[in-house]
């Protein structure tokens, strides 16, 4: 729906997702791996160079960011899929951390004003977000 009531020409799309590093298929032991780290999966029209390495087979992705990626393969829309693998269930600043080489990434270059303020905001954020999930405990 939200693709429906945009134009698709010129248009990119950027995809940041996370997702536990249990679900990341490997010959080596996911014990050994830095966590988090980044993967990527481009659609056939994206021809940027991506901040990472490409997610291999027979690694998949799936709900939201699976869904939104083939839409802009069938559509023909240049899009580009980051998915953090963390060892973390709830988001915390070293998950986010983990995007910032895609602060240089020359679409997301333009919405970053100062990147040595980033990490102060980022901690700011999410301990406001925390005092609202300790209601429930």
């Amino acid at each position: 729906q939200v693709f429906g009531s945009m134009r698709k020409e010129g248009l990119q799309v950027t995809i940041l997702s996370t997702c536990p590093v249990a679900d990341y298929k490997t010959q080596e032991s996911t014990l050994t791996l830095p966590s988090p780290f980044l993967k990527a999966l481009k659609t056939k029209e994206f021809k940027e160079p991506v901040c990472c390495p490409l997610l291999e087979q027979p690694n998949i992705v799936r709900d939201l960011p699976a869904a939104v990626l083939s839409y802009c393969q069938v559509w023909q829309i240049p899009a580009v899929l980051y998915q953090c693998y963390t060892d973390v269930i709830k988001l915390d600043t070293v998950t986010i951390e983990a995007f910032k080489p895609l602060i240089s990434s020359k679409i997301l270059k333009s919405l970053v004003k100062d990147v040595s303020e980033s990490t102060k905001n980022l901690k700011k954020l999410l301990t406001t977000n925390e005092t609202h999930n300790n209601i429930y405990i």
